[in-house]
């Protein structure tokens, strides 16, 4: 029989702080729980925003991409491939934009013939100025050489700075205007 210190032995030994051990531990369980939920929150809500701002990215990527193809088709124009190069701004054109390019392609026609236009050029940077899911702008400078009959068909220096607002058409960015900012 176990006898406690200072005890006489006729009754049970009591153990001072096992129930304290216990609920002790039972908190601190309860508390690692708690941290490992929260920390699984975090986690969760880390992804996500990866996530979110891949798609940004992406997105961003997709309206410089369209900015740029739109810009070289429009700073690329060849007289003897007129109607090539025509289509090929109209490719990525939308709403008024696009009516207004339209409605102006035989003028183009005639003037990029009769003065035997040749426009060679390159898109040298484009930054987005502001998107949306289904809208952005984007600004693009271009650089490239225009030859004619007023240029002694000799290459001049070019260089634009071009302002592309784009929507976006079944999951497509197109150009619905395009102006000369600089």
């Amino acid at each position: 029989m176990e006898v406690a210190p200072g005890g006489s032995g006729d009754g049970p030994v009591r153990r001072p702080g096992r129930r304290g051990l216990t609920l002790a531990l039972g908190a601190l369980a309860l508390l690692l729980a708690g941290a490992c939920v929260f920390g699984a929150v975090l986690v969760v809500e880390e992804r996500d925003d990866r996530r979110h701002a891949e798609a940004e990215q992406e997105r961003y990527g997709d309206v410089l991409a369209a900015a740029r193809d739109e810009i070289e088709a429009f700073v690329n124009i060849d007289y003897r491939k007129a109607q090539e190069s025509i289509d090929a701004v109209a490719a990525g054109a939308t709403g008024d934009f696009a009516k207004q390019y339209d409605s102006s392609t035989k003028e183009v026609l005639e003037i990029l013939t009769r003065a035997k236009s040749v426009m060679d050029g390159e898109v040298l940077w484009a930054g987005v100025v502001d998107a949306d899911s289904d809208s952005a702008s984007v600004i693009v400078a271009t650089t490239g050489t225009v030859s004619n009959t007023s240029t002694d068909r000799k290459p001049v220096a070019r260089q634009f700075r071009i302002k592309v607002d784009l929507v976006r058409e079944d999951d497509e960015w197109l150009a619905n205007n395009v102006e000369f900012v600089g």
